[in-house]
């Protein structure tokens, strides 16, 4: 709980730091996600679809009640009916299962762990939503600051290229100078036309994520305090994984359905009560041989049946057995899967944590590098204005100088996400854990509580409307991803000059 609470107060305290006005936070996004996600919501779907399997289970040990309603004629041939009789029967049958060989028993212990399993399928459904939303957040953020660290090298690209022009006028430079000039500003286009497209690739993947087009998006918060060392990352995934606990859940249900598969070979016995009602319109006195309109003959007769029912079943022709075996191998199945889910969660978390201290470790050498390259930028610079360095040189140490701001970007966007998957490897990443503000948060017990109680045949539920939002309509002007005119301002690219 401690751990919950630390990752609850930085996603709900960081959102607002730094945020600008009308920005959407993470926090946001994760709100909207919760609510509007199809993905969620059908697997939400398919939890209640799974909750009703316990009122499957459990009809099988409640009275059964059936009525049979019937009219026939009985005739010596197709065209003769001079010794035929009609006959309109009515039956009632109520009947109650006393023992059916543990196969309710099991069958309905068996729907209730595989409930257990479906709700920590939605569990992990969640945890792979929200890391999702993290990844396409901060997808957007690294993009855009890529593309705005490409149209700042456009822009010093563009002075470059008139100031070499000037000095080649004076002939302070030659021509092969402003070649290579000209030529750095196209492939500083180049590479700002392709951070664009990035970034808008980026951004509807968001909208399909989320469901918004993310319009103004404020830095993260500062992710919670995590494990100093794998070890400790995995002990926590093998405690809180919700796949390792849907795999045993799945693992215990499959032991029920081994022994619902045993019950068949066992005897049933079942009470049964019913009164039954035969009237034969005016053709009695044809069942009794005397002439019609004879008096003293009963058209109608009403009895009244009840005992107990015992089936026992001495030979099956093999498939009790066969059965039985099935559901062995099924569960044989569900154990082997539950150890493998143990080794993905073990190794994804692993995994992560290792993704995490990499990106950690590149931020700090990426920041070096940024600081070693303006350093390196500011005196290439000086020494080109006294002249013991070329162009070329200058050109080269803008480049590297971006090509490390640019690394840096991506490195922390790495460390940002990583982050969050090692959370979700931990179990750590659901919709409980991270403090969700903008409604109430599902509750999968409350329809789970509300049909284990029905008995009627005919309830249903509403109508459904779907809860997922449409990405259907023209995308907005995105001024970040307009082609570049440093010179015009009205987002145009400047065509190379010759």
């Amino acid at each position: 709980m401690r751990f919950r609470g630390k990752i609850i107060a930085a996603l709900l305290g960081g959102a607002a730091l730094g945020a600008p006005a009308m920005a959407t936070t993470l926090q946001d996004a994760f709100v909207q996600t919760y609510s509007s996600s199809p993905t969620l919501n059908a697997a939400r779907a398919q939890l209640r679809g799974t909750d009703e399997g316990v009122s499957i289970a459990k009809a099988a040990s409640r009275p059964q009640l059936n009525s049979t309603v019937g009219l026939s004629q009985s005739t010596n041939g197709i065209d003769n009916f001079s010794n035929g009789a009609r006959s309109l029967t009515a039956q009632l049958n109520l009947s109650y299962p006393l023992f059916q060989g543990g196969r309710v028993r099991n069958g309905i212990n068996a729907a209730t762990s595989r409930v257990a399993a479906g709700r920590a399928e939605l569990r992990t459904t969640e945890g792979n939503i929200f890391t999702q939303v993290v990844s396409a957040y901060m997808d957007v953020i690294r993009d855009a600051s890529i593309v705005d660290l490409n149209r700042k090298n456009v822009d010093v690209l563009n002075t470059n290229l008139k100031a070499s022009r000037d000095r080649f006028q004076v002939g302070d430079l030659t021509r092969t100078d402003v070649a290579q000039s000209e030529a750095r500003l196209s492939l500083a286009r180049s590479q700002l036309i392709t951070a664009q497209g990035n970034l808008t690739a980026s951004r509807e993947n968001y909208r399909r994520v989320v469901g918004s087009w993310p319009e103004n998006l404020a830095p993260p918060p500062a992710l919670p305090r995590l494990p100093s060392d794998p070890d400790r990352a995995v002990t926590t995934a093998l405690d809180n994984s919700p796949a390792i606990q849907a795999a045993a859940a799945e693992t215990k249900a499959a032991g029920y359905d081994v022994g619902t598969a045993r019950s068949q070979r066992l005897p049933t016995v079942s009470a049964i009560a019913g009164p039954n009602y035969n009237n034969y319109l005016g053709t009695a006195y044809r069942l009794t041989g005397q002439a019609k309109g004879t008096p003293g003959i009963d058209e109608t007769r009403t009895a009244n049946t009840f005992g107990v029912q015992m089936t026992l079943p001495l030979y099956q022709g093999g498939l009790a057995g066969a059965r039985v075996r099935q559901a062995q191998a099924t569960q044989n199945v569900a154990i082997e899967s539950g150890i493998d889910t143990e080794r993905q969660v073990i190794a994804n978390t692993r995994a992560a944590f290792a993704a995490y201290q990499a990106a950690m470790a590149g931020i700090a050498a990426n920041q070096e590098a940024v600081k070693a390259n303006e350093l390196a930028l500011e005196g290439v610079r000086a020494e080109n204005r006294v002249g013991t360095r070329t162009v070329l040189d200058v050109l080269n140490a803008e480049q590297e100088l971006l090509n490390s701001q640019v690394q840096l970007v991506s490195a922390q966007h790495d460390e940002y996400v990583a982050g969050f998957a090692l959370l979700n490897a931990m179990g750590r990443a659901e919709a409980r854990d991270l403090g969700l503000d903008g409604g109430t948060l599902y509750d999968p017990t409350a329809n789970y509580n509300h049909v284990t109680h029905w008995i009627g045949d005919w309830s249903e539920q509403p109508k459904y409307g779907p809860k997922g939002t449409h990405t259907t309509g023209p995308t907005p002007t995105d001024p970040d991803v307009a082609p570049y005119n440093p010179d015009a301002g009205n987002g145009a690219v400047t065509p190379p000059q010759q």
